[in-house]
């Protein structure tokens, strides 16, 4: 570019600054622009603006409010009768029914009343029967028999730890007799599987008779913290208050203060107890129990034995020593009752399995069934191994280890 064609640039004073590149464009911008008439700008200033008439709104009165229509609980519609559904009668299900906790029980030294012992059955069954008592109140509900019911009545029996094979049979022989009879009513839904309890629970069998001679001894086994020492106490109790002469033999020489334990309780029932030092050989507290029983002619020795497993060897081999010791001094074969943790559910089976190998087992008590909802563990065992219940225990009473009778556990279920 020629130095003719360029514009002379203004000569500034030091520190002065030039326009800005924006304000030389604003400039250009102004000059562009074509000049604004004066006269038309004054008249558009000077022409009032164009009113508005407004509308007038016309109020209306709010709207009455509309009454509230309580809400209705959904009924499920009644399905239509058929080969495998039978329509339910209406019923108003009992609180107990909808899960909600029974009455707590007396106090202990309150007077019983009649029907008080059924009852007390009942509330210490309750977390069982609440189990139970889940497919009945749906098919309540529902107010149907149907296929569905069949299903969660067995899933319930199986959660109740009666074994597959024993839930499978009951709702069987159950369904065949409802659909047959074309029950209709709740109640006697539940007649029907009490039936089916009762007939599976004979079938197991009784507890093995008394023998006339005496004295009659009882051996009472189990694991460790299932209850045998109470329960050694609980039987000899009931039996003194029958009026039969009872005598403890403390032969849990094996744990810490079982002697004393044994001997504390003797003290509150009321009778006798033959004990050696801890750590003493326990067939020899038999051997002497014996003896002393015959010599005073007392009716019953109730042997209380240390706790055990399979794993226990050497316990399980004194076990059967006791018993050998005990078949040679009375000349027959004393009676074991196994005590079982009701809490535990399936794992009773398998103890009663391995102590039937070290001696017979002619029955079981089954302890802590208030605080289980596992009570269907008594058809499981009998169903496996075909051993009868003879005591189950419903509180820490000294009563509330109670006889095993099959209808009343049939009713306290269902």
């Amino acid at each position: 570019m020629g130095a003719g064609s360029r514009k002379k640039r203004q000569k500034r004073e030091p520190g002065e600054k030039g326009p800005s590149r924006r304000s030389r464009r604003k400039e250009k911008a102004e000059a562009a622009r074509p000049p604004r008439d004066p006269e038309a700008a004054r008249e558009s200033a000077e022409e009032p603006a164009e009113e508005t008439a407004e509308v007038p709104v016309e109020e209306h009165p709010p709207p009455a409010p509309q009454p509230e229509i309580p809400s209705q609980p959904e009924v499920p519609p009644a399905p239509e009768a058929g080969d495998e559904v039978i329509i339910l009668e209406p019923v108003e299900l009992e609180s107990e029914e909808q899960g909600e906790e029974p009455d707590e029980e007396p106090a202990e030294g309150e007077e019983v009343e009649d029907g008080e012992e059924e009852e007390k059955l009942r509330r210490g069954l309750f977390r069982s029967r609440r189990v139970l008592s889940k497919p009945f109140t749906r098919a309540a509900t529902r107010r149907a028999i149907d296929p569905e019911f069949w299903q969660e009545a067995e899933e319930a029996l199986i959660a109740a730890d009666t074994g597959v094979a024993c839930a499978t049979l009951i709702v069987e022989r159950a369904r065949k007799k409802i659909l047959a009879r074309r029950v209709h009513e709740l109640e006697g839904l539940k007649e029907v599987f009490r039936e089916e309890v009762v007939e599976m629970l004979e079938s197991f069998g009784s507890p093995p008779a008394r023998p006339e001679e005496r004295p009659h001894v009882i051996f009472v086994v189990g694991v460790n913290g299932v209850g045998k020492t109470t329960t050694c106490a609980k039987i000899g109790f009931q039996m003194k208050e029958r009026g039969e002469k009872v005598l403890f033999a403390a032969a849990d020489t094996f744990r810490a203060a079982g002697v004393e334990q044994m001997e504390m309780w003797s003290q509150r029932v009321g009778a006798p107890v033959v004990r050696h030092k801890t750590g003493g050989d326990p067939a020899a507290v038999v051997f002497d129990s014996i003896e002393s029983a015959q010599a005073k002619g007392l009716d019953v020795v109730i042997v209380d034995t240390a706790g055990r497993l399979h794993t226990k060897t050497n316990l399980m081999e004194e076990l059967a020593k006791m018993r050998r010791v005990a078949e040679r001094r009375l000349g027959g074969v004393p009676e074991a009752i196994l005590v079982i943790d009701a809490t535990t559910g399936q794992n009773g089976v398998t103890q009663a399995r391995i102590f039937g190998e070290a001696l017979e087992i002619g029955s079981i008590a089954l302890t802590k069934m208030d605080g289980s909802a596992k009570g269907g563990v008594v058809l499981a065992i009998g169903q496996e191994l075909g051993i009868p219940v003879s005591y189950i225990g419903v509180g820490e009473g000294m009563r509330d280890l109670r006889p095993f009778d099959a209808e009343d556990y049939a009713r306290a279920l269902f």
